[in-house]
Formats: structure tokens, C-alpha cells, sequence
């Protein structure tokens, strides 16, 4: 057995505590082997598999449910993220600093968690209901899918767990902020406190394996598409759609009465019998659509 300090992040309760062979390699190696296949394989993705970054839409075949838990799912995710970065990610000693006790920042962390964990959970259900019961949605599933929605789905249930269980447990419940996160705040500088997540309980430990299983995972899974944000879009121009209007189309067929008369049916037509809508691109400038026809053709073979 070997014996670990931990770097000082804050005063965590496993100060110094016997670790095993298995806790060095979950929460000393894991983490990095899952940000190498993280990272290598978004890049091997986008080398050899650019035409399969996407999220293979299925709204077409089924839209109903699809606006209720699509934004339920990923509304509810967002929330969750945020809710993990200011618990793992600002210490303890910073909340405290700015005069929220640590009540209140309990109150607040499971009161929005859990509205942000229940929503979560229950627009994932609703997907894979949706998946699950609609004919060709479920036939254009793969096992790449099934799998991505298992561990998906684990994370998040187990995420729900370690925050109800909090309430439960009360002032006796577990404090992540003297454990996990201050680990997690380890693995960026390459000093993993792994006494520190070694004295975390079971339950926080299910969840963090979980989730690197996910992230190892990610690259190869349509979840992918979560790092091609379409960020771009606040800033391109306007698209300007522009349709035949009322004068484009009159003025069109008053040109074409003056070269050649009306065709019976009221359209309006050229010596050549072809339709005189104007061109855009031809001189003077006015709107319409060009003339294009299998009547042209025939009077030019003739």
C-alpha cells in the first residue's frame, strides 16, 4: 500500500491516506488516458470521417415529440454543465470570499441541479421513447446509437443520484468540494489528488467512471457534433430570399407584349413564341425569372 499527501488545494479530510493499485490507476492515470482518446479521436474523426460528423437527423420522419425532448434534453444539459463547472471548477474558499456560506450555496446547488437533472433525465426518455416506438427512427439506429444512449443515460442517472442523495443525507450528506473537486482541479496542473477522490464515496465514484467512459466514447458517436457548435451563425450575413413580386411580373409581361404579342392563356410572349419574364441579368436591370423553355429550343431547330 502506498501513502499519498495531497497537493493543497483546501484542507480536505484525507489529508494523507493508503491508497491501492486500482485508485492510482482510476484516479492517476483514467483521466489522461480519457483525454488522449478524447482529443485523438476528434482529430482521427475529422481526418477520415468528415461526412459522418453529424447528428443524422431524424426529425423528418417524426417531429412531434422531438420538439418537446429536444429541447428539454439539451436545455437541461446545459444547465447541468454549469452546474459542474462552478462546483468542480471555483473552490471553496472563493464562494466563501464573496459572503456565500456554504448553505447556501448547498441550497442553491441542489435545488437548480435537481431541476437541471430532472430535465435532463426526462428529455433522454422521451428520445429514446421517440427512438424506440417510431418505425423509421428505430430502423435507422445503429448499435453505435444503442450503446452512446446507455452510457449517456447512466451518466445522468447516477449524476441525479449523488445530488439526491444529498438532501437525504442533510447537514450528515458528503461535501464533493473537499474531494472530488479539488482532485479534479489537480489533474490540471499534473499533481492528481488521488487521496482526496480516493475518499469520496461509492457513489461519487460510479459517476466519474461513468462519465470518462463517456467522454472516451464521444469522438465516435454521433454526440460529436456537440463541438461544432454553429457559433458562426451570429456572425455571417443576412440571407435575403427574394420572390417574384406582383410588379417584377407585370412589368416582365408588358416587355414581352411590346416584342411580341400575347400567347393564348394570357402569357405574355416574343416573336420566337418563347416566354418573356425578364432575365436578371439582362440589360436593364428588372426582376424575373429567365426564359427557359423546350419551346425555345423547338424554334431554334426549326
Amino acid at each position: 500500500m502506498l501513502a499519498f499527501a495531497s497537493p493543497n488545494f483546501e484542507t480536505e479530510p484525507a489529508a494523507a491516506v493508503e491508497l491501492s493499485a486500482l485508485d492510482i490507476v482510476l484516479w492517476g492515470v483514467l483521466p489522461y488516458v480519457m483525454v488522449v482518446v478524447l482529443v485523438g479521436g476528434l482529430v482521427w474523426r475529422y481526418k477520415y470521417d468528415q461526412f459522418g460528423w453529424t447528428t443524422r437527423s431524424s426529425q423528418l420522419y417524426e417531429s412531434r415529440l422531438l420538439r418537446i425532448a429536444s429541447p428539454l434534453f439539451h436545455f437541461g444539459l446545459l444547465a447541468v454543465v454549469a452546474g459542474h463547472f462552478f462546483g468542480l471548477v471555483i473552490p471553496k474558499s472563493w464562494t466563501e470570499a464573496v459572503g456565500m456560506s456554504q448553505d447556501f450555496y448547498h441550497f442553491n446547488a441542489l435545488f437548480v441541479g435537481g431541476i437541471a437533472g430532472i430535465g435532463t433525465l426526462g428529455g433522454i426518455v422521451l428520445l429514446i421513447y421517440r427512438r424506440r416506438t417510431t418505425g423509421p427512427v428505430f430502423m435507422a439506429t445503429t448499435k453505435n446509437d444503442k450503446a452512446m444512449y446507455v452510457v449517456l443515460t447512466a451518466a445522468i442517472v447516477f449524476g441525479l443520484w449523488t445530488t439526491l442523495a444529498s438532501v437525504f443525507e442533510g447537514e450528515h450528506g458528503h461535501n464533493y468540494r473537499e474531494t472530488v473537486a479539488p482532485w479534479f482541479r489537480s489533474l490540471f496542473i499534473f499533481q492528481p489528488d488521488i487521496a482526496a477522490m480516493a475518499a469520496a464515496p461509492f457513489s461519487f465514484h460510479l459517476h466519474t467512471l461513468v462519465g470518462m467512459a463517456l467522454f472516451i466514447i464521444w469522438p465516435f458517436t454521433r454526440l460529436v457534433h456537440a463541438f461544432t457548435a454553429p457559433f458562426h451563425y451570429l456572425f455571417r450575413p443576412y440571407i435575403v430570399y427574394r420572390s417574384r413580386d406582383r410588379d417584377g411580373g407585370r412589368a416582365g409581361r408588358r416587355a414581352g407584349a411590346r416584342s411580341g404579342g400575347a400567347r393564348p392563356g394570357g402569357r405574355a410572349g416574343n416573336k420566337s413564341g418563347a416566354s418573356s419574364v425578364h432575365n436578371p441579368n439582362a440589360p436593364g436591370g428588372k426582376r424575373g425569372w429567365s426564359a427557359v423553355g423546350t419551346e425555345d429550343r423547338d424554334t431554334r431547330n426549326r
